[in-house]
């Protein structure tokens, strides 16, 4: 296994976000430092994870424009309903 190799990246920002940083880090006993790189972790894996929802989102769109095959609304929300109510039911048939 390799080691994960940390390097120092500088950003500007303004005098208020700085204090406000300061101050949320000094309430949370962290440092500035850990409270950025917290904020940056989360930022990216949330984006990411926006990101991976928008290819699945037109890869389902390019499939359908190109099959048709859809469920109706009524449909969906039919089986959603069985699912609430503990039902373990497969989903509709796709159809076009």
């Amino acid at each position: 296994m390799t080691a994960t190799v940390i390097r120092p990246v500088a950003i500007k920002i303004d005098e208020d976000i700085k204090a406000r940083v300061k101050r949320l880090a000094e309430a949370r006993h962290r440092t500035a430092h850990w409270l950025m790189r917290e904020a940056i972790t989360q930022y990216v894996e949330r984006e990411e994870k926006r990101e991976a929802f928008r290819q699945d989102t037109l890869k389902a769109w390019e499939e359908y424009r190109s099959t048709g095959l859809h469920v109706t609304a009524d449909e969906a929300d039919a089986w959603l309903a069985e699912l609430e109510q503990g039902n373990d039911i497969e989903p509709p048939e796709c159809h076009v």
